[in-house]
């Protein structure tokens, strides 16, 4: 009997360190568990928590962009007039902020021009959209852009979706530069050269419509005859620092119809042509 109860004894102490042993393995698997999912779901440096960081910033941004860039069509340009849908529409869609040197940043989306270097501009929005809104581009037809600069107004052409686009740029480090501006955002479609835009681009002549983003004190003859018939030139003339007016010429049975919109501020144009006598304006 008492080797009996012996027995039992060791085998209740038996069994208890078998439960206790199972339990601490246990325990060891559930603790190993938990600290694999901690280190799964910690950044796994400090870089990491960096990189998101600078993500989230830039989307913030570019959200403040596009607020200031909704504000700046609504309170500068639908207010002034402007009511092409098409126009209004890739002015809230082209990212001005993406064409102006860094310093001016924070002015991207303000209602003036911003220098671009070697004496340039990119031009005060209003004005990017009320002369392309007087071109009345339709589907299919080519434009002409004297003047690429930043290329922000070819982009704006270009993203009106409908025209091919033809771009000019006297100054070699501009068209290189704003070429690589559109072509950066995708507007590769959009085909610039350095050249002397008093000549137009005789090459892809002749156009629906030539916009000219600089001033000539006098009408360029080679850009009316390389309209179609139809075809509409929007340009600002005037002399150098003097009073300018914005014209919009109609080549009409071979004849030009001229139309005096108003005092407007341009960079003079330049190069060789320039030299030569223009067409008396009608």
């Amino acid at each position: 009997m008492v080797g009996h109860t012996l027995t039992q004894e060791k085998s209740r102490r038996r069994g208890w360190i078998v439960t206790f042993v199972s339990l601490l393995v246990i325990l060891v698997f559930i603790f190993m568990g938990l600290s694999c999912n901690s280190t799964l779901n910690k950044p796994s440096t400090s870089e990491d928590v960096s990189t998101n960081a600078v993500e989230e910033t830039s989307f913030e941004e570019e959200d403040k962009f596009l607020q200031a860039r909704l504000n700046m069509v609504e309170n500068t340009i639908v207010a002034r007039g402007v009511s092409n849908e098409d126009v209004l529409r890739v002015m809230r869609e082209v990212p001005r902020h993406k064409f102006v040197p860094e310093e001016f940043i924070s002015q991207a989306y303000a209602d003036h021009p911003l220098p671009i270097g070697y004496g340039q501009t990119i031009s005060q929005p209003y004005i990017v959209a009320w002369m392309t809104e007087l071109l009345e581009l339709q589907p299919g037809e080519k434009v002409l852009e004297i003047g690429t600069g930043s290329g922000y107004q070819a982009a704006v052409l270009a993203e009106l979706g409908f025209v091919d686009v033809y771009s000019i740029e006297i100054i070699p480090e501009l068209a290189e530069s704003g070429e690589s501006h559109l072509k950066s955002l995708g507007y590769d479609q959009v085909k610039v050269k350095s050249g002397d835009g008093y000549y137009g681009w005789q090459e892809y002549a002749p156009f629906d419509a030539i916009i000219v983003t600089a001033a000539p004190d006098h009408l360029p003859p080679p850009l009316i005859e390389q309209l179609v018939e139809g075809g509409r030139l929007v340009i600002p003339i005037g002399p150098p620092g003097g009073y300018q007016s914005l014209w919009k010429f109609v080549k009409e049975s071979g004849d030009v119809k001229a139309y005096n919109l108003g005092g407007v501020s341009f960079v003079p144009f330049t190069g060789a042509g320039m030299n030569q006598n223009g067409t008396a304006i009608p």
